[in-house]
Order: C-alpha cells, then sequence, then structure tokens
C-alpha cells in the first residue's frame, strides 16, 4: 500500500533588505490576484469523517460487535487502518479484538491520556475543515483533473501525521496535538515538534496532497532538479496558503526563516562553490532535502530541509521575473536549469 507521509550577522545593505521586501510583497500581491477568479468558483466543501470518535468510542465489554460496526460503517477506511497502522491482516477479527483495546488504553506510551487530548482538542473542526474546503477549491480551479480525496481524522499510535492512498486521506490527530505535549518527549526529535500543533494540519494535508497528485517526473537525480521540484510545491503551496506566514507554510520557526534570509547570499555561495546543485549522492541529497535537526551540507546552524527552502526561493523569483507564466506552466515545466537561469536568482 502506498503511503505519503508527511515531508522547516546582518544582511548586507538596506538596498538589498528592500530588494527582499518587494520580492516578497510582489510574490503576494501575486498570490491574491491569481486567486480572485478562483475563490469565485464552485467551492469544495470538506466533511471531515470522524473515523476517530467512533473508534475511540470502542468498549472492551462490546469489543466483537464494535469492530464489526467500524467495518460496516467503515468499508473503505478501516481495512487500511487495521493493516497498515496496527499491522494486523484486516480479516483477523479475532485478533484485532484482543490487540485494539491495549492500542487505545495503552499507559506505558501514553495512548490512552493522548486519545482523550484528541477528543478534546478535535471537538470541533469546522475551522479545520474551512480551510481545507477554500485550499482544494483553489487547487481544483488550477488543476481540474485532479479528485479531492476522502479526508478522514484518525488516531496513528504516533505513527504518522499524513496518510495516503488513492482515495483517501486521513489526519493522525494525535501527531498534532500542540509541540508542548509530554508524550511527544517519548517518540520524537525535538526538532520536529515545531510541526505538531493543530495549525499545522491545513498545510501538511495539502502540501502531501501536492506532492502525491503533482508527482516527480524529472529523469534526472541531481539536487538542483530535486530541490527545485520541491521548492516549486512549496511555492504552490504558500500561495495557496496566503493567508500563511511562509515559515509556518516551511515547517519553520520564525527564527529560522530570518536566519536563512540573513544568509542567503552566504548559503547560495557556499552551494555554487562545492558545485553540489549537480551532484547525485544519496548523502547530499538528504542532507540538503530530508528533515532533521540541521543540514549538514551548510551548517549546524542551518534548519534542516535547507535545499527545500532555496528552491522555493528560485521558484519565488522564476515567478518575479516572468510574469507571465502561471502557477500551473511553473509546476509543468520539467527543466529545472531554464527555472534556475531564467529566475536570475542572485541573492
Amino acid at each position: 500500500m502506498n503511503t505519503t507521509f508527511l515531508f522547516s550577522a546582518a544582511r548586507a545593505g538596506r538596498l538589498f533588505m528592500t530588494g527582499v521586501a518587494l520580492l516578497a510583497l510582489a510574490a503576494c500581491h501575486h498570490g491574491r490576484s491569481y486567486w480572485k477568479e478562483a475563490d469565485q468558483s464552485e467551492p469544495q466543501h470538506i466533511d471531515i469523517v470522524r473515523f476517530d470518535n467512533d473508534l475511540l468510542n470502542v468498549e472492551q465489554s462490546t469489543i466483537d460487535q464494535d469492530v464489526r460496526v467500524l467495518y460496516d460503517k467503515y468499508p473503505a477506511f478501516m481495512p487500511l487502518f487495521v493493516e497498515d497502522i496496527l499491522g494486523i491482516p484486516a480479516e483477523d477479527t479475532a485478533y484485532l479484538a484482543q490487540a485494539l483495546p491495549q492500542f487505545l488504553n495503552d499507559t506505558l506510551y501514553g495512548f490512552r491520556q493522548t486519545n482523550s487530548r484528541e477528543q478534546e482538542l478535535f471537538a470541533d473542526v469546522t475551522s479545520l475543515e474551512k480551510s481545507l474546503s477554500r485550499a482544494f477549491t483553489r487547487i481544483l480551479w488550477l488543476f481540474p483533473d485532479l479528485e479531492v480525496p476522502t479526508i478522514y481524522m484518525f488516531v496513528s499510535g504516533f505513527q504518522t501525521p499524513v496518510y495516503f492512498n488513492d482515495e483517501i486521506a486521513a489526519i493522525g490527530a494525535d501527531m498534532y496535538l500542540g509541540s508542548d505535549y509530554e508524550y511527544y518527549n517519548c517518540v520524537v526529535y525535538e526538532y520536529q515538534k515545531q510541526t505538531m500543533r493543530p495549525e499545522c494540519i491545513p498545510v501538511d494535508m495539502i502540501s502531501a496532497y501536492l506532492f502525491r497528485m503533482l508527482p516527480y517526473t524529472s529523469t534526472k537525480s541531481r539536487l538542483l532538479d530535486q530541490m527545485l521540484y520541491r521548492g516549486k510545491i512549496m511555492y504552490l503551496t504558500a500561495q495557496i496558503f496566503d493567508d500563511i506566514p511562509p515559515y509556518e507554510v516551511m515547517g519553520y520557526t520564525k527564527e529560522q526563516w530570518k536566519w536563512c534570509e540573513r544568509y542567503e547570499r552566504a548559503i547560495w555561495h557556499l552551494v555554487m562553490d562545492k558545485r553540489d546543485l549537480f551532484k547525485t549522492e544519496s548523502l547530499v541529497l538528504t542532507s540538503y532535502l530530508n528533515d532533521g535537526p540541521f543540514t549538514s551540507e551548510v551548517s549546524q546552524d542551518a534548519p534542516g530541509r535547507l535545499g527545500i527552502w532555496l528552491g522555493w526561493r528560485i521558484a519565488e523569483s522564476y515567478m518575479e521575473h516572468n510574469p507571465d507564466v502561471t502557477l500551473q506552466s511553473l509546476i509543468a515545466e520539467p527543466d529545472a536549469q531554464k527555472i534556475l537561469e531564467e529566475s536570475f536568482y542572485k541573492p
């Protein structure tokens, strides 16, 4: 079963700061004007299916009956949850009846407390549904051939924030209980907590959806091609969520984003001097593109996924210097070298 998880010295001269500000302003303006027609199109209405509520109401005393009810009520999602999250064959309902109560009530890993917090924190998902509805309305206006998946909410046992197959998307709500949630100290690294907040769900869901539905098609495996593909998707995500600060879209703290801006010129010169853009070694790609406490190819002070951030900046510069290019054309353009050259990216 295919699943997608979800993928965060001062600047020299006042003139350079002004240029960056104008670039950001132009990008935001481009997004707002782009959506004027989209936001007047036929709206998409997202109603999150609350699988989590029924799952967490399962009782030990009526477990056999409750399991049958879950299979009957959720014929598409329940087998996926059992197999991909619990790791139990979907047809083995006898073993499931034994294992499910432990999954729901285990205190060693804090599942009982976690599930209670999940129910309290996500008692009302109206705001989340509204945010996703607006995002999917814009996506379908851009790419009308795409389909909106049925979106479920579930608890994952601290396994995954976002789950996908071809027709279903699901939110692992127990992965969004707040950066300060005590049990996260036992299951994730400190740098991962930044995006484990309820307000991170819309961006995580939509970016994962875009990565799945608009896949990497280049035959090249250079860092340049990989980081521009990811950077384009993040640029598009930022345009869709034009009311969210870019550092939040990237999954960075405000301080991490400011660090990248402060050292952008030095970062770019380092990447160019090392000729990393044209490397294909997995260690180099992993350093620049994968999540981590820092980007080792640059600095231990640099936040993780710095290559994606650079790809985003190049895509942003490309759109600024080519105002006739649409978002669809940006995503469809497979030539990373062309985008780089025509972006005139020179921090």
